[in-house]
């Protein structure tokens, strides 16, 4: 529909922090799209605006106070009662497999969530070749934005494998040059994964040298902690550990999924709040990301097997656990930590290439076995990665953290588990509309501009003229999570327009096979 709109000149009130063409020009403002009559929120904690946007081409063009400006658009979206938004970003997520897939690189479970920028590489597990992976990503067609960490456990692995031992000068030395290569190709900052092998293994100082590599070109630290319960160290003193290196390295720290994991750890949230809001008043630059569940998704073998087993490689793991003088060492180690997870009716098993698993908890599958719970599990997880939904939060621990100003939303999106398909709205459902943890604004903005802010992503993340047209329209009364632990793939309603760079790639809540993500780049200071 081609329509030319006549309206008053503009006058913009500068609390607004809005803006559209100059006042005093009576010109027309050629658009590809208009959006007017919606309830808008600017991704910047100012509340509801009403304002009408405007698309051109792959940019916003105009934020003006509605029937205020003279437009000619190609196409008029009339958002009455429905919200207009920044699309969403999602700090964690392993999405690279659809991304790079020819089936599902459509990344529909997170445009329909909202979410239109995704990144990839957390916990240690980010490619250094950053300049090599966005190219196929772009060559491949993406359908939601991308954003790149290099990991930890990536780099580590290429310079010394998986042994379990410290890295040396020189391999330290190694392990920099790849991380600098990888933040001069666009790389947002370094991923560690300190509780996986292989970054298990590694000292903190290695550590701090890889994040002031990555502290020279202004990115950040992204960290699965060491321990979030008291598999190791225990939660307290990881964090501590991650504070310290961010101050030695003089890096921003991210917290990634932040929780108090087990039933050893419930109630220290309060404790880790303290600790986190004492080192921002001392001058630490500080944030976390959170998924709204109680269930944690990892593998079986990650999340129950003692570290010292899995190293070298999979032949010795698995001699590890085969061998008869190791296994009264192994049943107490891996019983006190299925313990440590609630026990084993608190391990549901959500995916695997064997279906007839899927379902079931640890303990009903050492009842099938003949086994106990531990042994059980040295006898699975043999079998190949089983993915498991850990059911080991408490949920005071998890409001604690999520009314903190300083925790974004994300997903850790993982196969089994419905926080891949259904995290956002879970969260706006849950804990905006019925316990009302958080209102509309705070949990727009923290799943959009604060999180563009927190990870350094430039010209997204805000409802601002020039930035990139990646723009949501939801209806509240609608949006929802269709997913759950039965149904963990099912994809979330309630959006019917969404643009990625400018693209309408959701139409009447409807996917129309555009391909319009890109890769997005921590562009040098």
């Amino acid at each position: 529909m081609n329509k030319v709109i006549l309206l008053l000149p503009l006058i913009l009130a500068s609390t607004l922090g809005v803006q559209g063409c100059s006042s005093e020009t009576t010109s027309v403002l050629k658009a590809d799209t208009l959006i007017q009559n919606g309830k808008v929120y600017l991704g910047d904690s100012s509340g509801e605006q009403n304002v009408d946007v405007a698309i051109c081409g792959e940019l916003i063009c105009g934020v003006f106070e509605a029937d205020s400006q003279s437009v000619s658009a190609k196409t008029i979206i009339d958002a009455h009662g429905q919200i207009v938004s920044p699309g969403f970003i999602d700090p964690h997520t392993h999405s690279m497999d659809e991304l790079l897939s020819n089936d599902k690189n459509h990344n529909l479970n997170y445009l329909t969530q909202g979410v239109t920028t995704v990144v990839n590489g957390n916990d240690g597990g980010g490619d250094y070749q950053i300049a090599k992976l966005a190219q196929q990503l772009e060559d491949n067609g993406i359908g939601t934005n991308v954003a790149l960490l290099v990991g930890h456990n990536r780099v580590r692995s290429a310079v010394m494998g998986t042994e379990n031992r410290t890295a040396s000068h020189a391999e330290i030395k190694q392990m920099q040059t790849l991380v600098d290569n990888a933040m001069k190709e666009g790389a947002l900052g370094l991923s560690t994964g300190l509780y996986y092998v292989p970054g298990s293994y590694a000292s903190t100082e290695e550590v701090v040298a890889l994040a002031e590599t990555a502290a020279k070109y202004q990115g950040i630290y992204d960290t699965h902690l060491r321990d979030e319960a008291t598999f190791n160290i225990g939660f307290i003193a990881a964090l501590e550990e991650a504070i310290h290196i961010t101050g030695e390295a003089g890096i921003h720290l991210h917290l990634a999924h932040i929780k108090a994991l087990g039933v050893d750890a419930w109630g220290l949230s309060e404790d880790a709040i303290n600790i986190i809001e004492s080192a921002q008043e001392a001058g630490a630059s500080i944030s976390a990301d959170q998924y709204p569940w109680l269930a944690s998704g990892t593998k079986l073998h990650n999340a129950i097997i003692p570290k010292w087993v899995m190293a070298d490689s999979k032949q010795a793991f698995y001699d590890r656990l085969n061998n008869p003088e190791l296994k009264a060492k192994l049943v107490a180690e891996i019983g006190e930590n299925i313990r440590r997870r609630g026990g084993p009716e608190a391990l549901l098993v959500t995916a695997f290439d064997d279906t007839n698993l899927v379902g079931k908890t640890l303990k009903q599958l050492s009842q099938e076995l003949g086994l106990p719970p531990a042994e059980a599990a040295m006898n699975l997880v043999q079998r190949g990665p089983i993915r498991v939904a850990s059911f080991n939060m408490s949920e005071s621990d998890l409001a604690n953290f999520m009314k903190k100003s300083w925790v974004v939303t994300s997903s850790d999106g993982t196969n089994g588990h419905p926080r891949k398909y259904a995290s956002f709205p879970k969260k706006f459902e849950t804990y905006v509309k019925d316990k009302k943890y958080l209102s509309v604004d705070e949990f727009i903005t923290r799943s959009s501009g604060q999180t563009a802010n927190v990870l350094g992503i430039e010209q997204r993340g805000f409802i601002r003229e020039g930035y990139a047209a990646d723009i949501i329209i939801w209806d509240e009364n609608a949006y929802q999570a269709n997913a759950d632990f039965s149904n963990w793939n099912r994809l979330s309603t309630g959006l019917s327009e969404v643009w990625v760079n400018g693209q309408r790639v959701i139409e009447h809540g409807k996917y129309n096979e555009k391909l319009a993500g890109k890769f997005v780049a921590k562009e040098p200071d």
